[in-house]
């Protein structure tokens, strides 16, 4: 059973996005090969959603990546690796998939295409993630998220002074409200970059 999401950003209707979240990915090398190699088929925003707080995160960078697109002010070569791109606190591109981007060991990866052709569609999208992704499909929610991601590996990379609370930084989880507050830090740095 599918459990892919297709989200319509308000300003930017004509752009749906499908969106899945994969927990325990088995195969994230091949997906990054596919990328590397420069296959279309495989021309999605693959995120290592370790380092994705909540879906407010990956909304605020579709819509930056998206926006750049529409308005043609990429700086990289499409739409998902500019979206990749704009989780990133600086300008550095090749930095930005390191950090964000999924590499051998991934572990959870969340997967974003923008629907900008007719000819992609939420149907095809998830009909070819299924068939691609050797991992555990789960429902794309800030729960499942705020499960997966690592804080303090999201402190360092966004060079934040926001401190886990002690339980917190023994293993526990966090409240929600440390959460929210992490994730307005982290949207706040998001908004500087290029500013």
């Amino acid at each position: 059973m599918s459990t892919l999401e297709v989200i319509a950003l308000p300003h930017l209707p004509q752009y749906p996005l499908c969106v899945g979240l994969w927990k325990n990915v088995k195969n994230a090398s091949f997906l990054r090969q596919q990328l590397l190699a420069g296959n279309a088929d495989f021309e999605y925003a693959f995120l290592d959603a370790s380092v994705v707080l909540s879906r407010m995160q990956f909304l605020a960078a579709s819509f930056r990546g998206i926006n750049d697109f529409a308005s043609n002010r990429m700086k990289s070569h499409n739409v998902h690796s500019e979206i990749v791109f704009s989780f990133s606190p600086n300008n550095n591109i090749a930095e930005s998939f390191r950090r964000f981007g999924i590499s051998d060991s991934t572990q959870h990866v969340l997967a974003i295409k923008v629907c900008s052709t007719p000819d992609i569609t939420a149907e095809s999208v998830s009909q070819h993630l299924q068939q691609n992704i050797e991992g555990e499909q789960v429902e794309v929610s800030d729960a499942a998220l705020a499960e997966v991601a690592d804080q303090a590996r999201l402190r360092k990379i966004y060079k934040l002074n926001v401190q886990a609370k002690k339980g917190a930084a023994n293993g526990a989880a966090s409240t929600t409200s440390e959460i929210k507050e992490l994730e307005t830090s982290i949207l706040g740095v998001m908004a500087l970059k290029g500013s």
